[in-house]
């Protein structure tokens, strides 16, 4: 059995619902976290946990092999790969200013590169 109960493995959070989290663990098995697999504590958002597109651990709860499907939990375990979190974007003042004033000079440099990777 791939993914035998108890296992943990590491895969990639694919979408977020209001009841769970979908993960990605292979080019064939998905696997969801039931909100009550989340935290022993009340869970309110479940984005404050996860966001789609990171890779996390997930401890294997059962397997169901005839549809490719796992169920997973990330309770008590230290699912973050590498223990930290991403920040929440903070921003500033300049807004999107800043982009505004560089992205021309970007577009430019890029062009630039590739006519002369290109030769044309």
């Amino acid at each position: 059995m791939k993914y035998a109960k108890g296992k943990i493995v590491t895969g990639c959070v694919t979408g977020i619902e209001s009841y769970g989290i979908f993960v990605g663990l292979d080019e064939y098995y998905s696997g969801l976290i039931h909100i009550s697999e989340v935290s022993n504590n009340f869970v309110r958002n479940l984005g404050d946990y996860v966001n789609v597109g990171e890779t996390i651990k997930v401890k294997v709860l059962d397997c169901d092999e005839e549809n490719c499907q796992v169920k997973l939990s990330i309770k008590d375990i230290e699912y973050r790969k590498g223990g930290k979190r991403r920040s929440k974007i903070v921003e500033t003042k300049n807004g999107f200013s800043t982009l505004e004033e560089f992205l021309p000079r970007w577009i430019e440099r890029k062009q630039q590169e590739m006519t002369e990777n290109t030769g044309v």
